[in-house]
Order: C-alpha cells, then sequence, then structure tokens
C-alpha cells in the first residue's frame, strides 16, 4: 500500500463488513475511522480513533476517501464531520457514535377513506365511574341511530414523499392504506359522508355499516341490555327483568309472557303468552293488542285488544273494542272501550267487582275529569276570595288586589267552562256499543253504555246489552 505525504488517503480496497466498514491507512497507528451504516441506507455513523505514537493524524482527504468508497454522497454533515477529526487529533480523544451523514425518511401516503364517527365506536355507552350513582339499566348494548345521522365522514388523501439514501437513491413514497367503512343496507353515501337512510339499530360487521330496522333481542332484557328504547320493531325471546323499560317506535313481539313495567309501543303489542303487569305505569299502545291472557296491568291501546283465555284484575283502555272470543273470561277490574266487548263470562260473585265502560272516548274522559278537578280547586279559591272581600278590616289596596285575584279566577274558570263545552259532545263516541256474553254475567257486575248504567245484581247468562236510547236504558237480548 502507497500513502501520499502527510495524508491517510488510501489506495488499497476497503474491507466491508455487512453494515460496518473500517479502512486503515499505511501504519496500524495511523488516525482510523470506522463507519456503520444502517441496513435502510438512511444513516451513518463513525467512530473517530486518534493516531498513536508517530501515526498520521485523521486528514480531510482521507475521510473524503472513506465517503467516496462507500458511496456516501446525500446528506453528508461536514461540519460535523470535521468538528469530530478536530477533537479526536488535537485532543487524542476517541470520538464515537458521531452521525456523519442522513438520508431522507420517505412518507408514506394514505389513500382516501371513510372512518366510522367516534361517537359510535363503541356499542356501550361511556360510565362516569365519579357519578354518585350509576344506573346501570340505562347502559344499551345496542346503537340506535336517526334517519340522516352520519355514521362515517371521509378523510381526505394525504399525498405522501419519496425517501433518499445517504448513497442517493431515491426510496419510492410507500402506500399507507386504512381501514375504510362501507356503505351496506339502509345506508346513503355521498362524497363525503355515509349517512344512515332510516331510523334503526347500526351493524357493523367487516367495516360494512348497515341499518337494521328491527331489533332482536335473543335473551333477556336486563343488565346485559339496558332499557330497550328502539325506533323500529322490537322482538323479545326471552323475558324482562323487573324495573327495565321496552319502548318501540313501531311494534313489540314477545315470544314468551311478558312482565311488564313501563312499555310503549306506537304500533301493536303481539305477545305469544301473556302480560303480567308490575308497579303503577301503564302500558301504552298505538295500535293492536294480542296476547293470551292479561293480568294485574293497566294498558291503554288505540286499536282493539284481542285476550284468548282471561283478563284478570286489570285496568283496560281502548278506544276500540276488546275481544276475548268463545272462551276467554273477565275476572275483576274495570274496562274502558268505545265500541263495546265480547267474552265467554265477565265478573266474579267471590272476587273483585268488574266494571264495564262503554261507547265512550276514555281520553276525552280523562280531559273532562282533570278539567272539572282544576274547575273545583279554582270555586274554591274563588269562595275564599269572596268571603276576604266581605272582611271590613281590609283597606281599599288590600280590596283591590283581593277583586283582582278574584277576576283573575273567573277568567281562568271560563276558559276551563268553554273547553268542557267543546269536549262533551266528543264524549260518547259510540251509542251502539255493546257487551256480548256468551257464558254468565256474575252478579255484581257493573256495566255502562254512554253513562247509562245497568247492575247485574243476580247472574244472566248469554246475553247481549246494548243501549235503549228512546227509553234511555240498557236492555238485555238474548243470544241464541
Amino acid at each position: 500500500m502507497e500513502q501520499d505525504g502527510d495524508t491517510n488517503k488510501t489506495t488499497e480496497k476497503s474491507q466491508v463488513a455487512p453494515q460496518q466498514t473500517i479502512i486503515t491507512g499505511q501504519h496500524e497507528n495511523d488516525g482510523k475511522i470506522v463507519i456503520t451504516i444502517d441496513e435502510n441506507k438512511l444513516t451513518a455513523r463513525a467512530d473517530f480513533y486518534p493516531p498513536l505514537g508517530k501515526g498520521k493524524p485523521l486528514s480531510p482527504d482521507y475521510i473524503a476517501s472513506m465517503l467516496d468508497t462507500l458511496q456516501i454522497s446525500y446528506g453528508v454533515a461536514w461540519d460535523v464531520i470535521q468538528e469530530a477529526a478536530l477533537e479526536c487529533n488535537l485532543n487524542h480523544r476517541v470520538i464515537k457514535d458521531v452521525i456523519i451523514a442522513k438520508g431522507d425518511q420517505p412518507v408514506a401516503e394514505v389513500p382516501e377513506y371513510f372512518e366510522l364517527e367516534a361517537s359510535l365506536s363503541s356499542a356501550k355507552q361511556s360510565i362516569d365511574r365519579n357519578a354518585q350513582r350509576i344506573d346501570y339499566r340505562s347502559i344499551a348494548s345496542y346503537i340506535v341511530v336517526k334517519k340522516n345521522q352520519i355514521l362515517a365522514h371521509r378523510k381526505e388523501r394525504i399525498p405522501g414523499t419519496e425517501g433518499k439514501t445517504i448513497q442517493g437513491q431515491v426510496i419510492p413514497a410507500p402506500v399507507q392504506r386504512q381501514e375504510t367503512c362501507r356503505a351496506g343496507k339502509n345506508t346513503v353515501k355521498t362524497a363525503d359522508a355515509i349517512l344512515a337512510a332510516c331510523d334503526g339499530r347500526l351493524i357493523i360487521l367487516d367495516n360494512e355499516l348497515s341499518i337494521d330496522e328491527i331489533l332482536e333481542v335473543k335473551g333477556s332484557v336486563g343488565y346485559g341490555t339496558g332499557h330497550i328504547i328502539f325506533p323500529g320493531d322490537v322482538i323479545l325471546d326471552g323475558n324482562v327483568a323487573d324495573g327495565f323499560k321496552v319502548y318501540s317506535g313501531a311494534s313489540i313481539i314477545a315470544k314468551q309472557t311478558f312482565d311488564a313495567t313501563d312499555v310503549i309501543a306506537k304500533k301493536d303489542l303481539i305477545v305469544a303468552g301473556g302480560i303480567i303487569g308490575r308497579g303503577q305505569n301503564t302500558i301504552k299502545v298505538g295500535g293492536t293488542v294480542k296476547a293470551k291472557f292479561i293480568q294485574n296491568c293497566r294498558l291503554a291501546s288505540r286499536g282493539p285488544i284481542q285476550v284468548s283465555s282471561a283478563i284478570v284484575n286489570s285496568t283496560i283502555y281502548t278506544l276500540d273494542s276488546l275481544d276475548l272470543g268463545d272462551k276467554g273470561r273477565i275476572i275483576g277490574g274495570e274496562f274502558f272501550t268505545i265500541h263495546g266487548l265480547r267474552a265467554a263470562s265477565i265478573g266474579s260473585e267471590t272476587g273483585k267487582t268488574t266494571k264495564i265502560h262503554c261507547g265512550v272516548d276514555f281520553t276525552v274522559q280523562q280531559e273532562i275529569d282533570k278539567l272539572n278537578e282544576q274547575f273545583r280547586v279554582l270555586s274554591q279559591k274563588r269562595q275564599k276570595v269572596m268571603e276576604l272581600l266581605k272582611n271590613p278590616a281590609h283597606d281599599a289596596t288590600k280590596k283591590a288586589a283581593l277583586e283582582q285575584f278574584n277576576n283573575q279566577i273567573d277568567g281562568q274558570m271560563s276558559v276551563i267552562s268553554n273547553k268542557l263545552t267543546e269536549l262533551l259532545p266528543k264524549l260518547n263516541a259510540d251509542e251502539e256499543a255493546s257487551v256480548s256474553c256468551l257464558g254468565e254475567i256474575a252478579k255484581g257486575t257493573l256495566v255502562e253504555i254512554c253513562h247509562v248504567a245497568l247492575f247485574i245484581d243476580k247472574p244472566i247468562r248469554k246475553v247481549r246489552i246494548h243501549l235503549d236510547k228512546a227509553q234511555g236504558k240498557l236492555v238485555c237480548d238474548a243470544i241464541k
């Protein structure tokens, strides 16, 4: 090997290890550099060793030849190299792990994709552990969305950037593909979002978003499901635990006996078994009710009610009719039905009195009852004011205030009277309503049609009770 003058420039071939390269001069005591290149060829690091004894110091030419031999041409930190070499030569100190060249890391391209809305990322509602009281019944196990609600939004494409190695080689920008949401059943994809096409339950399967208009609860309704509050049809495979709500914006279909605490169905309530009430809440149904039996319930329906077996100790309201067929029994309770009822037997001599009211719109009756109560309270207030006005101890100012208050009461009572006048003609909704019993109506049963009452003082069988408007009484016709 030959060495030029006072430099460390070498003419021999470098000995290249997989990541490390050492090039020595003519003498082992000469200063040297150990260069390590990472496997991605994005960084070169160097250890600087000072000369020993009479060895030659590190020189710029020697360092340049090292970089040239290793084809390091991009991102070279010459200032750093010169500073480290000077420190090494002057202080005869080993300088290690100096970054002498650095390439450019490529930046990945991210194609356009649709990202799920953060609020829909979990079916479970978040629980505030710091809350003084947590109602775990309100934590639902499913996601309900509304029509036109945004399910996923578009994330714009992020362009990538090419990289470059310390040897000057271009590194193409990689493509980093994100999981993207896809529009499925009952969803609409626009340029910027995926929207719900209807109210319903959100289902996410393999990043496909779809909306199911029917919620089927496979097991029981309880702490595992939370309250069931759903805009579409609800199908219940199991029972309902005490204290849990079931609200449906459409129909409720129960495959077993339905233990009801707080139930609302805007359409129909169909129960394969019976309906057993819990507490004082009223089951509210906007359409038809069908069940095998009803027990200890308060149930109000805008549509007809059909029961095949029995209704026991319940309060039933319907704006249509109540039909228990040829075998169904009514035992105790109170019934309000516009178009009448039909049953195999009504009442029980040993049980609670059964009261039946037909032909009357119970919603109008309830409103009238409420207005009458308000009118009664106002009448009491007015009477008290009138007594105070007769007291000679009151001065003119006091009497003026009392007279003003009295006038306000009169105005409120006048408004209530007008409302009552409007409602009363709507109260009797069906004068043709009737009560039909194919078996026996028990002693003690009260039947009322359009506020005309008939008290059953002895059992009667196979009769149809209806209003004889001309005579102003209820009459019984035999059913053959």
